[in-house]
C-alpha cells in the first residue's frame, strides 16, 4: 500500500489557516515554496476535505473541476453531501469511510497527498492512516483558526526524516508517523 503524506503549511503555533480561512501570513513564493511545488510532481492522487476543496474557489478553482494547483492529480474529496452539476472525471467525492480511503491509497501508483484540512487530518491520524507529515513551517503566529490536527487528544510519536531551513524563515520538516 502507498503512503498517505500530509503535506501542509503551518504557523509556528500549529494553525493551517487563521480565522475566516486567512492564510495571508504564509509564504507563497521563495525556495521553500518552489521545493513544495516540485515535490507535488511525485503525487498522482490528492485527498482533501470538503472545506479545503471549496476554499480553493477563492483562488480560481471551479466547482467539480480539479484544483488549478493540482491539475494532473486525481482528486478525492471527503464529504457526505457535496455534489456538482458539471463534475470532471478527475474529481471524486468519497464518504468519510476509512475503507474507501484505504482503497484510494492502495490503488494509487504513487504516495497520496493529503492536502487538508485539519479536521480530516485529525480523523485520519486517530485512525492511523497518515504515514508521513511534511510541514512547511512558516515564521508566523496566527493565534486562532484551523489547527494542523483538529480533535487529536492523544500523543503521537514522530521521527524526523529531514529538515531544510530557507533564508526567508520557512522550515520544511519531514516526519514519519510512528504508531
Amino acid at each position: 500500500m502507498q503512503k498517505l503524506v500530509y503535506y501542509v503549511a503551518s504557523s509556528l503555533d500549529g494553525f493551517i489557516s487563521g480565522e475566516n480561512d486567512d492564510v495571508s501570513g504564509f509564504l507563497f513564493a521563495g525556495k521553500g515554496v518552489e521545493k513544495y511545488l516540485e515535490d507535488l510532481k511525485g503525487f498522482e492522487t490528492v485527498i482533501m476535505g470538503r472545506s479545503t476543496y471549496t476554499f480553493g474557489y477563492k483562488f480560481g478553482a471551479v466547482p467539480g473541476q480539479p484544483s488549478p494547483a493540482y491539475p494532473d492529480m486525481q482528486h478525492y474529496i471527503v464529504s457526505s453531501d457535496l455534489t456538482f452539476e458539471n463534475q470532471n472525471s478527475q474529481v471524486h467525492v468519497l464518504p468519510a469511510d476509512l475503507n474507501e480511503i484505504r482503497k484510494v491509497i492502495q490503488n494509487s501508483a504513487t504516495p497520496v497527498y493529503l492536502c487538508g484540512g485539519g479536521k480530516l487530518a485529525g480523523w485520519l491520524l486517530k485512525n492511523k492512516l497518515i504515514d508521513e507529515l511534511k510541514v512547511k513551517l512558516n515564521a508566523v503566529l496566527i493565534g486562532n483558526g484551523v489547527k494542523l490536527f483538529e480533535g487529536v487528544t492523544s500523543n503521537h510519536r514522530l521521527e524526523l526524516l529531514d529538515s531544510i531551513t530557507y533564508d526567508d524563515g520557512l522550515v520544511l520538516l519531514n516526519y514519519q508517523v510512528k504508531y
